[in-house]
């Protein structure tokens, strides 16, 4: 299998043609699977996904880690935030400001269907009467469809983070997409010595005592 994998073998291209998604992946954990993220991230913007990746990004408490390893590679990777319309201030400031920390040029706001928030979310409390809901309107969806360009997408998961991620790949696949985690096998003394270490900003909020950062309240 070659390097520069074709959009036909995905399943957003014409399935059938070429190996199987999940093939794919088989092969990209073999080849690529115990690189560092630096390089896994390199192999895969560069190589393997060529125009063909994007960057999911929170802007949240440990966002600056893969927004930075990206931006060494390559600062014009499409990097999606999902606006769901709900952020705190403080998360769209801190946007701003790591934009401009890192000169990523081209970050994409990802915003929900007006209809589905007017139908589904009128009164714009519906987070806390069916949570799962509101994250299907105002993440889920805008995902998906911001996704649609792209073959592979990266994201900033690690195992720590809660126990359904303990057998979380470096890379993987999602359904209709090639999902890299170059975070993770990441712990936490690593996070926190590689923001310490880099310098990054911080999100204002994690001086305030929050270790995740979502939606505000």
């Amino acid at each position: 299998m070659g390097k520069n994998i074709s959009p036909v073998n995905m399943v957003n291209g014409s399935v059938g043609h070429g190996p199987s998604p999940r093939l794919i992946v088989d092969d990209l954990i073999q080849k690529h699977g115990d690189k560092d993220a630096a390089e896994l991230l390199g192999v895969m913007i560069e190589e393997v996904f060529p125009g063909r990746i994007a960057v999911v990004t929170s802007f949240g408490a440990e966002s600056a880690i893969l927004l930075d390893l990206v931006s060494k590679i390559s600062r014009s990777v499409p990097v999606i935030f999902l606006d769901t319309g709900k952020h705190f201030p403080e998360t769209l400031k801190y946007q701003t400001q790591m934009i401009r920390h890192l000169a990523l040029t081209d970050v994409r706001d990802q915003y929900p269907d007006t209809a589905d928030v007017e139908c589904s979310d009128p009164n714009g409390n519906l987070w806390e009467v069916n949570p799962d809901q509101c994250c299907y309107v105002r993440k889920v969806l805008p995902l998906e469809k911001a996704l649609l360009p792209f073959d592979a997408w990266v994201t900033g998961r690690k195992r720590f983070q809660s126990e359904s991620r303990t057998r979380l790949d470096p890379i993987e696949f999602d359904e209709t997409h090639i999902k890299i985690n170059p975070l993770a096998s990441w712990d936490m003394a690593r996070v926190s010595n590689y923001l310490k270490d880099r310098g990054v900003p911080r999100h204002p909020l994690v001086e305030l005592g929050y270790p995740s950062i979502g939606c505000a309240p």
